[in-house]
């Protein structure tokens, strides 16, 4: 399956880190397991694919495939940073699990769902670059901002599906 139209262009940057940083794993288990999360995505995106018909079905499956690449790079750099990789997010001194709660599976129409799906991708925009703003470490900012380009094109195929509807 060709997924470069769901992609920004080019290569993904490695997933390495400079070292050690349980703060800067924190964060990157928040893109893991909370209700804005690259596997709330993936969720959401496998919903609608089973939920919706025709060329929407298609479009959500091909953003889940790109959505579970950036579930994995964070997942591989939260446990390089030194965290275990669950599907969890920290918080205080505690982990709380990922829930299926965090997906809204309610809509009332094709554009109530479209417009839910670009406000998620702009929320995940947010939170990566406030992250690539406090990271020291520029191997994780580079994956960071990889993923915010990756979800911008996200955004712009909603809105052209969503100006359609």
């Amino acid at each position: 399956m060709n997924l470069d139209h769901v992609r920004a262009p080019g290569p993904y940057p490695p997933v390495q880190v400079q070292g050690k940083n349980r703060q800067y794993a924190a964060l990157m288990l928040s893109n893991i397991g909370s209700a804005n999360s690259e596997l709330s995505a993936v969720a959401h995106y496998r919903y609608v694919h089973v939920d919706c018909d025709g060329d929407l079905a298609q479009l959500a499956h091909e953003l889940s495939v790109v959505e579970m690449q950036h579930l994995d790079d964070f997942a591989r750099l939260a446990k390089l940073l030194g965290e275990e990789p669950r599907f969890w997010q920290c918080c205080g001194n505690r982990k709380a699990y990922w829930s299926p709660s965090y997906v809204d599976y309610t809509y009332r129409s094709t554009q109530d769902l479209l417009q839910k799906l670009i406000a998620e991708e702009k929320a995940a925009i947010r939170k990566y670059a406030a992250q690539a703003a406090r990271i020291g470490d520029p191997f994780v900012v580079a994956v960071l901002n990889r993923v915010i380009a990756d979800e911008e094109v996200h955004v712009r195929l909603l809105e052209d599906v969503l100006k359609g509807v």
